[in-house]
């Protein structure tokens, strides 16, 4: 993993959002990518990228957490599914590849990095899900990309 400093673009997003316990996340990860691909079919719209969790706070025994897909197009609040943006001038990014199951050491990894150069992290971050998850596929082909936005 190697990271690096790089200017994002604004990009719509359509999202949903919880404060859930790390128990639950998977199942709110399964229901909320389930919900987003009914709203965006219904208003016509589809994901113009891979699916992101972004993370406000570092997770605990809770997560406050947005799910989403990156679209072209605003979408109209449906539900809980609401438009939302990923935005963020710098940020420090590196790609985690193998298994959801180690991307904990990843982000500790990541802050590591963003401490020992005396940076400022914002208390929010997200991880792109470069590579979609099928039942056999191989965890270990897997890419997830990690964004930390920075602070000025």
């Amino acid at each position: 993993m190697t990271p690096e400093i790089i200017q994002l673009p604004e990009v719509a997003t359509a999202a949903v959002r919880d404060t859930i316990p790390m128990t639950e996340l998977a199942g709110f990860f399964d229901r909320s990518f389930g919900l987003l691909a009914t709203v965006l079919a219904e208003q016509g719209a589809s994901p113009t990228g891979p699916a992101y969790a972004r993370y406000f706070g570092l997770p605990g025994d809770t997560v406050d957490v947005e799910l989403g897909y990156p679209v072209a197009e605003v979408i109209r609040r449906q539900g809980e599914v609401y438009a939302a943006s990923l935005a963020a001038p710098r940020v420090v990014r590196a790609v985690h590849e193998g298994s959801y199951d180690q991307l904990g050491d990843s982000w500790r990894a990541l802050w590591e990095w963003i401490v020992a150069r005396g940076l400022n992290a914002a208390d929010e971050m997200w991880e792109v899900y470069v590579t979609e998850p099928t039942p056999d596929g191989d965890p270990a082909a897997m890419r997830t990309e990690l964004s930390w936005p920075l602070r000025d």
